[in-house]
């Protein structure tokens, strides 16, 4: 019979794992929230095996890939490439966002089109689970589960998980 493996789950919620934005959320296609910003937290857990030396494995690596996720949307006016109320257009030196009779413009350096359907902590949590479950650092580690959760204030965090199927 088999030796069962012991498994653990190590959650990561550090201070520096945040990342600040500017968005607004797209209700219908005439009603939106105005232009605002959050100092979104990020944080994970993940289910994994523990070695023969008792170690699952080194974590800073998971540490790492998240702040270069958290990095690579800082600082930014995030907007949804496949919100079925907003549209999207290429100008010139500016990145040009239709809502119902509105165009409001943004430099290109300021913006960052995400493929969501809405800028919302829903839709954060579940892009960055998929791009850190896609991330070089932790492949080929004994990942079971990942649960990943963004916070735009104090106590409202959306999480997102994965688990894998035998």
């Amino acid at each position: 019979m088999p030796k069962s493996q012991q498994l653990i789950r190590i959650a990561i919620s550090k201070e520096y794992l945040n990342f600040s934005a500017g968005h607004f959320t797209l209700f219908s296609a005439t009603e939106r929230e105005n232009l605002h910003g959050h100092n979104f937290q990020v944080q994970v857990a993940v289910t994994t095996s523990v070695g023969t030396d008792g170690l699952a494995f080194d974590y800073v690596l998971l540490k790492r890939a998240l702040k270069t996720l958290c990095d690579q949307l800082d600082e930014r006016v995030l907007l949804p490439q496949q919100s079925p109320y907003l549209r999207l257009e290429q100008r010139d030196d500016l990145l040009i966002a239709h809502f119902a009779d509105e165009q409001i413009p943004f430099l290109h350096r300021d913006v960052l089109a995400l493929p969501l359907r809405n800028v919302t902590i829903e839709e954060l949590s579940a892009l960055l689970l998929a791009r850190l479950r896609e991330h070089s650092n932790l492949a080929n580690r004994d990942l079971r589960a990942i649960e990943l959760g963004v916070s735009s204030g104090l106590g409202q965090w959306a999480f997102s998980s994965w688990e894998q199927t035998a």
